[in-house]
């Protein structure tokens, strides 16, 4: 196949093998310590050889991969998967993944009704009864 070598970028691969979407990102991942070689952290110019074991954490799991072949174009996803043994755990069923709520940038803080509907959501108390205290009489 074309583009086939013996050695090749860890941030290369990891994206010519689907792993992320895109070359930035493996980048970010190993800059960020979140990407492994046989145990160690690695920077993205690393070179990586058959036989590797990759661990990448993206996304808030942990994929666990050894190499099978090399490549650094990226391809299609049926020729990607043989570049690759899988060896991740599996997926967290979707009822453990914990939903996060989110305001969107430059909102602001939250209103009284937003607070208590984070609240409930939450489980907390509601706002009156934890910031109340006890006056001296």
């Amino acid at each position: 196949m074309a583009g086939e070598q013996v050695s090749a970028r860890v941030d290369a691969w990891i994206w010519s093998v689907r792993l992320t979407k895109t070359r930035s990102i493996a980048s970010d991942a190993c800059r960020g310590g979140h990407v492994r070689v046989n145990g160690v952290r690695v920077k993205p110019a690393h070179v990586l050889r058959v036989g590797d074991e990759v661990r990448l954490r993206h996304e808030g799991r942990e994929r666990i991969v050894v190499v099978s072949r090399i490549i650094t174009k990226r391809v299609g996803a049926a020729v990607a998967a043989e570049c690759y043994v899988d060896k991740s755990p599996p997926p967290p069923p979707p009822e453990e993944v914990v939903t996060v709520a989110i305001r969107t940038r430059g909102a602001g803080r939250p209103t009284k009704r937003e607070r208590r509907s984070i609240d409930k959501l939450l489980g907390r108390p509601p706002t009156e009864e934890r910031g109340r205290r006890a006056r001296p009489e």
